[in-house]
């Protein structure tokens, strides 16, 4: 059986890879379209539109319309934030399942009304979180569950990156919905959600833009304390700290303490580490599994099952719920209760 992929917009720079492993999956058919996307460059991270379809061998619709008449078994929204929304309905309307980039929404309404949309159109919709799909998760995972680390009461995460300059929708409030506590502390919570469970209750957020100050638009730096309702407290580092003339993108760490014993994570860390000969600048050149691959996997046997894969439409809302209310913190400068998705 052929599965017909969908991927709707390529504004986020994952549409590149999603394309890529999608194109070379036996049995997938992959079309995308990317709608007022224009290409700034000739390097595969400037492409949009048809050149990068076509430079990723994989098919190009027109329009939103074209691709949907197409019928996709399923479409992945890859999108700016705050047009998720848009596209995650007419995806659901015209009968696909949905792969839905993070964060889910911009607002609360509008990943409520997400969330009704594929109830209503009897749809899957799945969240985009690929580092949930590392090797290095499941084991914490089953050390947790094997009670090696006896009550989980502490969790500190760091998704450190650097400004994302090849999408400059990404501090464009407006399409983005914020910086940096909208890019990467969804992350994190969605790790700490899959891994205790737990509920978010409350927030205190603290953020800056000290970093990258002449040419973002929004929170470049912060640091979310989160409290969960079985005790448990979270601290993540979500800043885009990584200089310009970092050798890799960034990373994600966790650190995870129980009355057992701890557990430290580094998802990104093993890479060949060295010199260039020539100008002695850094070289990290990484190595293993890539994340988005047994994700999509996950994905599209979902589609094929039709069972309901994780993480799910709730794990979006309550990670979104932490962003809200990360984001309300900063401006009240206090505590604030996280919203319940009901």
């Amino acid at each position: 059986m052929t599965l017909r992929i969908g991927v709707l917009s390529f504004a986020h720079t994952h549409a590149i890879s999603y394309l890529g492993a999608l194109a070379a999956m036996p049995d997938v058919e992959v079309r995308g379209t990317d709608p007022g996307g224009v290409s700034t460059g000739t390097e595969l991270g400037d492409l949009r539109g048809a050149e990068l379809a076509r430079a990723l061998g994989a098919g190009y619709a027109d329009s939103v319309d074209e691709l949907l008449a197409w019928g996709p078994d399923a479409v992945i929204v890859t999108s700016e934030n705050a047009r998720h929304r848009e596209f995650v309905e007419l995806a659901a309307a015209a009968g696909a399942d949905v792969l839905c980039e993070k964060p889910i929404a911009t607002s609360w309404q509008d990943g409520l009304a997400i969330r009704d949309a594929v109830d209503r159109a009897g749809v899957l919709l799945m969240m985009a979180f690929p580092v949930r799909f590392a090797s290095a998760f499941d084991r914490l995972r089953a050390t947790r569950d094997s009670g090696a680390l006896g009550t989980v009461f502490s969790v500190r995460g760091a998704n450190n990156g650097m400004l994302p300059l090849a999408r400059d929708w990404f501090t464009d409030v407006r399409l983005s919905g914020g910086g940096a506590l909208v890019d990467h502390v969804v992350h994190v919570a969605d790790l700490i959600d899959g891994l205790t469970g737990a509920t978010p209750v409350s927030v205190t957020a603290v953020a800056n833009q000290v970093l990258h100050a002449d040419r973002a638009n929004a929170e470049t730096a912060g640091l979310v304390t989160i409290t969960y309702d079985d005790g448990t407290i979270a601290a993540i580092d979500c800043s885009w700290s990584r200089p310009d003339t970092s050798p890799v993108w960034g990373g994600l760490t966790l650190d995870v303490a129980g009355t057992g014993g701890t557990v430290s994570v580094d998802f990104f860390g093993a890479a060949a580490r060295g010199l260039d000969a020539v100008g002695g600048r850094p070289i990290e050149l990484r190595y293993g599994p890539d994340h988005d691959v047994p994700m999509l996997r996950t994905f599209l046997a979902a589609v094929a099952s039709g069972e309901q894969p994780q993480p799910d439409v709730g794990v979006g809302l309550r990670t979104l719920s932490i962003v809200l209310a990360a984001q309300e913190s900063v401006r009240t400068r206090r505590t604030v209760a996280v919203q319940a998705a009901g």
